[in-house]
């Protein structure tokens, strides 16, 4: 209903910006008001300075008794009597022009008053968007080669400054952002460009040699199908690291003991070569999203545990299920990390110095993969250093 009674302005005739917007919008609230006013002030005035009759009008002449008591009126002249209506007459007259006079004149101060909160508004107007003028033009500066730029707002607490600084936050993610984006492509560049450069060198080494027999071509083609083995692992890993940061297509429900239980048979042969202790404990945690990401989650999780563990080691694995939300732990011991250095095992190609894999086919993609993978299924990962060595990481799934 209110839709349908607010009056529909041409396109052509609303105001292109926002100062003119306030400015009309100051200039009709002034008016309105400016006329209710005038409206209230003129019914008081002609309330109040109603015309007067004259006393002898109609009655007699002669002297009033107070309480009650009898008195005689002597009728008035006829000429007296003409001379009061003249009275009268002329006394609504007066009153009458006084009252025109004054509505005149307030319609008159009424506009030049309109024309001064114009004006005023239009300088209000320009003064309150100044701020937002200013953070315009900045934010228009600002690219990917200057996005280290802030606003920088200064003044009090108020709508413009929230703003502000909600821009600056905002700027700032996306500063990490681009900078994750370049380390990460830099480093998927170098971890392709490795391999690729490798086999043509081996390639080549082994066509420049004209000694070479088919026991040397057989091995060189080996390593060369070794080292495309290992890109392809990368090359898969770099894509479930895409498909975990763009978010999940579809979900539906799991059993997340039953996926650990999968994945802890994959490192069975290197768990048993280091001859590490696998312990679980796995009751049914019931959990929503897509299984074939959980289930790699789960998978890196554990290749991490047991590849960057100690000859004799121990790798604790389990699942529950607290305040209705599923919970994966994985503990395992390994070299000592530093607490404050944990942070970066979840950084894509991060490798810190001393925790070295015990085979090479890993890329420093793993952690960064369950990380990608708990953020689409708006799960919080926590990973905490183990003073005597290894590493605590816990999932919570909604």
């Amino acid at each position: 209903m209110l839709t349908l009674l607010r009056p529909r302005v041409p396109a052509g005739l609303r105001p292109r910006t926002v100062r003119l917007r306030l400015t009309a919008l100051y200039g009709v609230l002034f008016a309105v008001s400016g006329a209710i006013l005038l409206g209230v002030t003129y019914l008081l005035v002609r309330h109040a300075t109603g015309p007067r009759r004259v006393l002898y009008r109609t009655g007699g002449i002669g002297p009033v008794v107070s309480g009650g008591g009898a008195f005689t009126q002597q009728p008035l002249p006829p000429d007296l009597q003409r001379l009061s209506t003249r009275l009268d007459a002329e006394v609504t007259r007066q009153h009458a022009a006084q009252m025109h006079a004054l509505l005149v004149q307030s319609g008159i101060a009424l506009a030049i008053m309109m024309v001064v909160s114009v004006v005023l508004g239009w300088l209000v107007a320009g003064r309150v968007l100044r701020p937002l003028r200013t953070m315009t033009s900045t934010i228009q500066r600002i690219s990917a080669r200057n996005v280290h730029e802030r606003l920088a707002v200064e003044g009090p607490r108020d709508e413009l400054k929230d703003l502000a600084d909600t821009v600056d936050g905002l700027l700032g993610r996306l500063e990490t952002a681009l900078g994750a984006h370049k380390r990460f492509v830099a480093n998927a560049a170098h971890e392709l460009r490795t391999p690729l450069t490798l086999e043509h060198a081996l390639l080549e080494e082994t066509l420049t040699d004209r000694t070479a027999t088919l026991a040397s071509f057989r091995a060189t083609s080996e390593r060369v199908l070794a080292i495309s083995e290992q890109q392809e692992r990368l090359l898969e890993a770099l894509l479930t690291l895409a498909t975990g940061e763009r978010g999940l297509e579809r979900r539906e429900r799991f059993d997340l003991a039953e996926l650990t239980g999968q994945a802890l048979l994959a490192p069975r042969p290197q768990v048993d070569r280091l001859g590490l202790r696998i312990e679980t404990r796995t009751p049914p945690a019931p959990a929503a999203g897509d299984p074939a990401l959980a289930e790699r989650l789960v998978a890196n999780l554990l290749d991490n545990a047991v590849r960057y563990n100690v000859p004799g080691g121990r790798v604790e694995v389990g699942t529950t299920t607290e305040a209705g939300r599923a919970v994966l732990s994985v503990r395992n011991t390994g070299p000592v990390i530093p607490p404050d250095r944990v942070a970066d095992l979840f950084e894509p190609f991060q490798r810190l110095a001393g925790r070295i894999a015990r085979d090479d086919g890993g890329h420093g993609l793993g952690l960064s993969i369950v990380r990608a993978i708990a953020a689409a299924h708006d799960a919080t990962v926590t990973a905490h250093a183990r003073p005597e060595g290894g590493l605590d990481v816990e999932v919570r799934f909604p």
